[in-house]
């Protein structure tokens, strides 16, 4: 079974003309390495990596807080290109959260707001390996600003990096080297 690579980030807001390549290059990495990636169904940053993911041939979900496509479109002012399989979960914004992150193995954090925020403190409380792109803006770069505030050990581990192909690479490992119920074991003791 391909390991779920969720990518979590920006929809709206200014994007730099690099950042939105990284996230592409995110997401070619994603596809390269065999997995599939799945976002929120959302424009901006995680689209990008979808469209980088497409590039390479990669398995791309979106997980919508519609209830339809045509809500998805025109309700959320969503994209559907690039997104292979779409779960129309009806939940709303925050409501789709949940699902979206319970269905990653990994999630990998690129700039963001509230959502992101909302979106890295699921993955965080359930103990899920967490991948920051650095230098991408928004939550990202201050993810080290919340979690001393959290002061709560669920099991998830985070690691940073400002290359797109390597934090993949690394993200990937660590989740090799402890398998999800190893992580539920440490988390429990």
């Amino acid at each position: 079974m391909r390991l779920q690579i969720g990518v979590m980030g920006s929809a709206g807001g200014g994007m730099a003309s690099q950042i939105v390549e990284r996230c592409k290059e995110l997401g070619r990495a994603i596809a390269e390495a065999g997995c599939a990636l799945v976002t929120g169904g959302c424009p901006g940053l995680p689209h990008f990596a979808t469209m980088g993911c497409k590039e390479r041939g990669g398995l791309t979900v979106g997980v919508s807080p519609a209830l339809s496509q045509y809500e998805h479109v025109h309700r959320y002012g969503s994209p559907v290109d690039h997104i292979d399989v779409m779960i129309y979960t009806g939940s709303g914004l925050m409501g789709r959260e949940v699902i979206g992150v319970r269905s990653c193995d990994i999630v990998i954090i690129v700039g963001g707001r509230s959502g992101t925020l909302g979106e890295f403190a699921i993955a965080y409380d359930e103990g899920r390996p967490i991948g920051v792109l650095t230098g991408t803006g928004g939550v990202a770069d201050h993810i080290d600003d919340v979690l001393p505030i959290i002061q709560k050990n669920t099991g998830s581990r985070i690691i940073y990096d400002d290359d797109p192909r390597r934090l993949i690479e690394r993200c990937i490992a660590e989740h090799r080297a402890h398998p999800p119920h190893v992580r539920e074991r440490e988390a429990s003791i």
